[in-house]
């Protein structure tokens, strides 16, 4: 099949961020970052029977994840990924360490089990078959960054649920309003840059580098990806009839959402 690009563009630099001429924001007290990151697609808290990708950073060094409590939620390694698996409610520490010593805690709280007999979706787009390929995504985004000498990103929940919206729309240009108020409702309240792009045959196996490709060919979308004001990140990736749709958000503190 010949494989197609389609409207691959960023909007005015900053998608839905609308810069506020003067404006002065106030300097805070930088809090100590923690040596490793460690972060959940789905948050901090899960339902038993959930799979939940982790997110940690520094991307590019091989940790080993360990849970306090693995009955309670379990860690698997997939494709070079860590996933975690809720078993029962309750509450467990996952701990991801390098070989320095260096580690990262997050804590996941189990709730009330899904129901078994309610009946399974049959609806495949945003399910957590396509988290190995966000988190990729991510990784790569991340790695441009530094290449670049630009700080990587921590992962935003909430532009992740937004992303994943909007790529699930099959959108194949941007929808300002619409990416607007999906951030909004995803909960971040500032503005962010936004990056998409359209492609047809390409493996999923393929689908993340493809994505980071076409983004770095494009000097919008590449200067979007490294913008060092930018303060979090999230993805979405759907497939769906042969079409492959990507979106990047990057959150921008120092703008505004005209929509919020």
């Amino acid at each position: 099949m010949k494989m197609k690009d389609f409207g691959s563009r960023l909007t005015a630099g900053i998608a839905c961020a609308a810069l506020v001429f003067g404006l002065t924001l106030p300097a805070n007290a930088a809090a100590p970052a923690e040596t490793i990151r460690v972060g959940s697609y789905k948050g901090n808290s899960l339902d038993v029977g959930e799979r939940s990708g982790l997110i940690i950073g520094p991307s590019g060094t091989e940790y080993t994840v360990t849970s306090s409590a693995p009955d309670t939620v379990a860690v698997e390694q997939i494709a070079g990924f860590w996933v975690a698996v809720a078993k029962s409610e309750g509450t467990a520490e996952i701990t991801a360490a390098n070989r320095a010593g260096e580690s990262g805690t997050l804590t996941l709280t189990v709730g009330t089990a899904v129901d078994p007999a309610a009946p399974a979706s049959t609806d495949t787009e945003g399910q957590p078959e396509n988290l190995d390929v966000r988190q990729e995504l991510i990784q790569l985004i991340n790695q441009t960054r530094m290449a670049n000498g630009v700080a990587e990103l921590p992962v935003s929940e909430a532009l992740m649920t937004a992303a994943q919206a909007c790529s699930d729309q099959h959108y194949t240009y941007h929808h300002n309003q619409e990416e607007c108020e999906a951030v909004i409702a995803a909960g971040y309240s500032h503005g962010f840059g936004s990056n998409l792009t359209v492609f047809t045959g390409v493996a999923t196996v393929d689908t993340a580098q493809h994505a980071l490709d076409n983004w770095t060919k494009s000097p919008g979308h590449f200067q979007a990806m490294i913008d060092p004001k930018c303060d979090s990140i999230g993805v979405g990736v759907t497939e769906s009839g042969g079409v492959t749709y990507c979106y990047m958000f990057v959150g921008r503190p120092d703008t505004i959402n005209p929509y919020g």
